[in-house]
């Protein structure tokens, strides 16, 4: 294109070169037919001059004449204004020439050595946004789409990685259990269950490593709805007291480690049942396996939320642990030797924002020692 741009600055350059000649040959054509016109007369005037006896007065005018004749040459006409003339055209056309380039010629060089790189891959290489040019708003705009693919792509880097991490921790959680169940059905198979307290026994760890892998599952299907946005949430208006005491009293399973306080009022939520059964099993489970303390249930109301405390007596989060505790995969320090995904506290934060409430989690001062969890969810207005 700037080959294209000079040829086109070269012929205008020539055409104004050629008009500004022809201007001022016929300039020159109608000056030299005036001064002729002078000559004439002149020369007739020397004649009678000579003719009355006048000889000084005629060798004078002659000599003017003379001088008049000898100065009047097209060339010297036209090197004076037409050079003039042809220079300021070829000043004007090269100014325009400058121009053109630098406003729109270099920026789009630019812009094709930017999408040259874009489409070899290379989305590190940035453009400066140069809003004098023409190309201003096209280059913010195409720089914008860079940063928006490289987001995308890291975007897409991490999900995969996070597969990864799901594949591994699954298959390192799920093994432990599965372990454990093999071993315990094989003493059931070789008789070694001799008394019935040792067979109950064979039975009631069979059943716990079974339902540790149910959770894991659960909870791996859960992220993968919650990551595809389609974690069906099914709200109804039920009473809350109701329904999480009969919810807790059957997670808890007669172990006698929880303790629900009923309180002296029953509010009105929207929710879904199902969601909440699990946020409620996903943080008595949480307690039970690093705390392995009693946990306490208990009620408050405020701000129109219906607030559930969770709260148990073990060491509690770590504090550089505390503001990644509910991101995917994440496992605190204190996980120790249990088995987890590290998913159990995100899923909680997802369904409780996906109600419209929240999770906070704090760990408890004042002498006391545990962890505080509470979930929040909108209570009904009452009409």
């Amino acid at each position: 294109m700037k080959r294209r741009i000079l040829c086109i600055t070269i012929l205008f350059s020539l055409l104004l070169v050629g008009a500004a000649f022809f201007v001022s040959m016929l300039t020159h054509d109608k000056s030299q037919q005036s001064t002729r016109s002078e000559e004439v007369l002149v020369a007739n005037e020397i004649a009678r001059l000579i003719d009355a006896g006048e000889y000084t007065e005629a060798r004078e005018k002659a000599d003017r004449l003379g001088d008049s004749l000898r100065g009047s040459t097209v060339g010297g006409t036209f090197g004076k204004d037409g050079i003039i003339v042809c220079g300021l055209a070829i000043f004007f056309m090269g100014m325009v020439f400058l121009y053109v380039y630098f406003k729109i010629l270099r920026p789009f060089d630019r812009m094709k050595e930017y999408a040259a790189e874009i489409a070899k891959g290379n989305f590190d290489v940035g453009l400066n946004v140069e809003r004098s040019n023409y190309f201003g708003a096209f280059t913010w705009a195409f720089d914008c789409m860079r940063k928006e693919i490289t987001r995308s792509r890291a975007a897409e880097r991490e999900a995969v990685e996070n597969n990864k991490t799901v594949i591994a921790t699954l298959s390192h959680d799920i093994k432990t259990p599965i372990a454990s169940i093999r071993a315990y059905a094989e003493g059931l198979e070789a008789n070694l269950d001799t008394t019935p307290e040792r067979r109950a026994k064979y039975v009631s760890v069979i059943m716990r490593k079974c339902d540790e892998v149910t959770t894991l599952t659960n909870d791996l299907f859960l992220h993968s709805l919650s990551d595809l946005g389609k974690l069906q949430m099914q709200p109804e208006e039920f009473e809350a007291v109701p329904f999480l005491e009969e919810t807790i009293r059957e997670i808890s399973a007669e172990q006698q480690d929880v303790e629900f306080e009923k309180p002296d009022f029953s509010p009105v939520i929207s929710t879904d049942k199902k969601r909440l059964t699990q946020v409620v099993e996903n943080l008595i489970n949480n307690s039970r396996k690093y705390a392995k303390t009693k946990i306490r249930i208990f009620m408050t109301e405020k701000d129109g939320m219906l607030e559930l405390h969770f709260t148990d007596e073990g060491p509690g989060i770590p504090d550089e642990d505390m503001p990644f505790i509910t991101g995917k995969f994440y496992r605190g320090r204190n996980a120790g030797e249990e088995n987890g995904s590290g998913l159990g506290l995100y899923i909680v934060r997802y369904i409780a924002e996906q109600s419209g409430g929240s999770l906070m989690l704090q760990n408890r001062g004042g002498g006391e020692t545990g962890l505080e969890a509470v979930v929040s969810i909108p209570i009904r207005n009452e009409m």
